[in-house]
């Protein structure tokens, strides 16, 4: 396909860069043409944003660094093409193309509706906009994990726009978003303000990492006869009990298994002196936790998230290493603590959580993918195969969401009245802020659907802030949180 990029002349940014790069690498050729925008951002705002690289990124770059035009490797123009897409407010210019759209910031296009969208406080709905016709034909949410400063949510929005875009030329129908933009916008002349305060924060947040391990996960175990979670929607019931944690270490994502007559719970324990996660183990019996906190897999990278799933009469994991590039399946030599690589089921891509089930004789793999300086819990990716090891393929709708509410992993699927649901987590608020219990209602190689039904919060009935990961097994139900953790209390203590 022929894309022609439509951008400001004044604005040449190093995101427009990174945008031809992804759709270059998508397999599409890419244009440049250079439209004058229709309204102006004062040029204070590229010091602000000079400012942010300085204080916030150590000089590192960013995508709103401003580039020489030139040096933007897009193809020569044509006098054909197959699509517009323009970034800029100015009014839509015929051009020879069957397809013009447009990105949309909480309703308002260019560069300045986004940054003033995002000076009210959160990242914008992004919308593309179908200029011949008027009609909205796919919406974004993007989380804000990476939108450190005024000038990275900038970054992370176009970023996620980019990613928005290149899933709408595949030509493939894309599954609803049902999000609406807010109407919430600040004027341009409170950028210095929120500069400041941001980099007050940034202050701040060094300051209490100096005080405080951050973040500090715990696990919260309870046995129920009831269905928990899944039955009341929220945290009340038999009471939650936390896992006590090795010292100087955080423990998290817990999934529970029961083999050879033995429960283990499987979490990340992430040593904070070290700053690496490792998967280690507890075993459980009918009172609780017995006996020590273990390791059972430690690689050179980080690992978190040990999905656990029984196949071929084998125990099989699928750990979290996105920092590899890879997605790797752990097959279990000896329960529980001997664990080989069995094979890598995809690679070439930065995916998190990946979560698998069987539906209709397949396998479906779900992930959060990452590209570039994008959010990390926003993009959710499906691969199908027709067995455990592969081979995966992408689903004909992926990137299949582009929701920080709804996108993430939080643990296994469920199977409730014969219907194939999923926890989220729920990043509206931040990262592992809730989770969210969504009903799958359409699932194969071509077609996704979920819908959200109910909403999971922290609360009273569970001591610890924040909440991403919600599993069963039998009576047993194991969730986590965080806490503040001070690091003095924790060597005095020792907990």
């Amino acid at each position: 396909m022929i894309v022609e990029l439509r951008c400001d002349p004044k604005r040449p940014r190093a995101w427009i860069a990174d945008a031809v790069r992804s759709m270059q690498a998508a397999g599409h050729t890419v244009q440049l043409r250079w439209v004058e925008a229709a309204t102006s951002i004062p040029r204070y705002l590229d010091g602000l944003f000079a400012l942010e690289k300085r204080m916030l990124r150590s000089g590192h770059a960013c995508g709103t660094d401003l580039v020489g035009r030139n040096t933007i490797a897009a193809s020569p123009p044509t006098p054909s093409i197959d699509i517009v897409v323009d970034f800029t407010d100015a009014p839509a210019r015929e051009a020879a193309t069957r397809s013009y759209l447009r990105p949309l910031f909480n309703g308002e296009a260019g560069e300045l509706a986004a940054v003033t969208a995002i000076l009210a406080g959160d990242m914008p709905v992004i919308e593309l906009r179908d200029e011949v016709t008027g009609a909205i034909f796919d919406r974004g949410h993007p989380s804000t994990e990476v939108a450190d400063g005024l000038s990275g949510a900038l970054e992370s929005l176009m970023v996620r726009t980019v990613t928005l875009i290149n899933a709408n030329l595949t030509g493939v129908p894309r599954p609803p978003l049902h999000v609406a933009p807010s109407a919430r916008r600040r004027d341009i002349g409170v950028a210095p303000r929120f500069v400041l305060c941001g980099l007050v924060r940034h202050v701040l947040r060094k300051v209490y990492r100096w005080l405080c391990y951050a973040p500090q996960w715990h696990i919260g175990w309870r046995f129920t006869d009831d269905a928990g979670v899944w039955q009341t929607n929220n945290l009340t019931g038999a009471p939650w009990h936390r896992l006590k944690e090795r010292p100087y270490r955080f423990a998290a994502d817990p999934f529970a298994v029961t083999r050879q007559g033995r429960t283990v719970v499987f979490f990340e324990e992430l040593d904070h002196r070290v700053g690496k996660g490792i998967i280690s183990a507890i075993e459980f019996n009918e009172q609780g936790p017995v006996g020590e906190i273990f390791a059972v897999l430690d690689e050179p990278w980080h690992l978190s998230y040990p999905f656990l799933i029984e196949d071929g009469g084998e125990l099989w994991m699928i750990p979290e290493c996105s920092a590899t590039g890879e997605v790797i399946l752990y097959r279990c030599t000896r329960f529980p603590d001997r664990w080989e690589r069995h094979a890598t089921l995809l690679s070439g891509i930065e995916l998190s959580d990946a979560t698998v089930t069987q539906h209709d004789g397949r396998y479906y793999l779900f992930g959060v993918t990452r590209e570039g300086s994008g959010g990390y819990s926003d993009t959710l990716s499906i691969f199908y195969a027709d067995n455990l090891t592969g081979p995966w393929l992408p689903h004909a709708q992926n990137p299949v969401l582009l929701d920080r509410a709804n996108a993430r992993p939080a643990g296994h699927f469920v199977m409730r009245e014969g219907r194939l649901w999923r926890p989220v987590q729920d990043c509206s608020r931040g990262y592992g802020a809730a989770v969210a219990l969504a009903e799958i209602t359409e699932l194969s190689p071509i077609r996704f659907a979920q819908i959200r039904r109910h909403h999971v919060t922290p609360s009273s009935h569970w001591p610890g802030r924040n909440l991403h990961t919600l599993n069963r097994l039998g009576r047993l139900e194991v969730i986590d949180g965080t806490r503040i953790q001070p690091k003095l209390f924790s060597y005095l203590f020792k907990s």
